[in-house]
């Protein structure tokens, strides 16, 4: 086990102050889901400042291509991109071995998932799933097709921007993040419920993906850049209250 801590031997106190409200009745499914009384913050200990140990060895080759990995009998169809970046603790230190996992819709915005019913199409050569462990210097990277955009049942004609889910398990249990990555430029993002829970335009832009033209791969994927805080003052934020 490992864990990057200040030099007290915890990682540093959340500003808790800086989440977004667990109970936003804008996003309709929040309300019921929703501590109703204050939350206990209790102190950290081992189970909190340590975590699993990941290896590259323990995954396959294909892993981190979601272009070829649930492939059958063809390519999945949609525009093919690159998305790669940056895992950093609340300090600014690469978190090397941390575990990324990601997963999304199809280029049609439907996921492969059986209570999934929009008419979006599936597609017979796209899982939607991918993982990968960062390097010494935290960076990760992998190939996907890039999601479409969907309407979801929060109120009358709501659509979800096309975006890819993350779950990151880094040095500590306490650095945990769910979260998701949005596009630069789509017009759905300043509409979404979802993201109209968070309360600064700095913190939106900490979960847009920008493109990254440099490393794109000619005649094949656009690169978007996505860079990943855990904790502090530039974390990422979402699901990690």
């Amino acid at each position: 086990m490992s864990a990057s801590l200040t030099a007290t031997g915890h990682f540093g106190h959340r500003d808790t102050d800086a989440h977004p409200p667990a109970y936003t009745p804008g996003y309709k499914t929040s309300v019921l889901r929703s501590p109703q009384k204050t939350l206990i913050a209790n102190y950290a200990t081992l189970s909190e400042v340590t975590a699993p140990v990941f290896s590259p060895a323990e995954l396959g080759p294909k892993d981190n291509d979601l272009i070829t990995n649930f492939a059958k009998d063809g390519l999945p169809i949609g525009e093919r991109i690159v998305v790669h970046g940056f895992v950093r603790d609340e300090f600014g230190r690469p978190v090397k071995g941390a575990l990324v996992e990601v997963w999304q819709a199809n280029a049609s915005g439907r996921y492969r998932h059986k209570k999934d019913q929009y008419l979006g199409t599936l597609d017979p050569n796209f899982g939607g799933c991918g993982r990968m462990v960062t390097d010494e210097n935290g960076y990760y990277v992998y190939r996907t097709i890039k999601p479409g955009p969907y309407p979801w049942r929060n109120r009358i004609n709501e659509w979800r921007p096309a975006h890819i889910h993350y779950s990151i398990s880094g040095d500590g249990w306490a650095q945990r993040l769910i979260t998701q990555l949005y596009f630069e430029g789509d017009p759905l993002i300043p509409h979404c419920p979802i993201i109209k829970t968070i309360k600064s335009e700095e913190q939106i832009r900490g979960l847009i993906a920008l493109m990254d033209r440099e490393q794109a791969v000619p005649q094949d994927s656009l690169c978007y850049r996505f860079d990943i805080t855990l904790r502090g003052r530039r974390a990422n934020w979402f699901e990690n209250k």
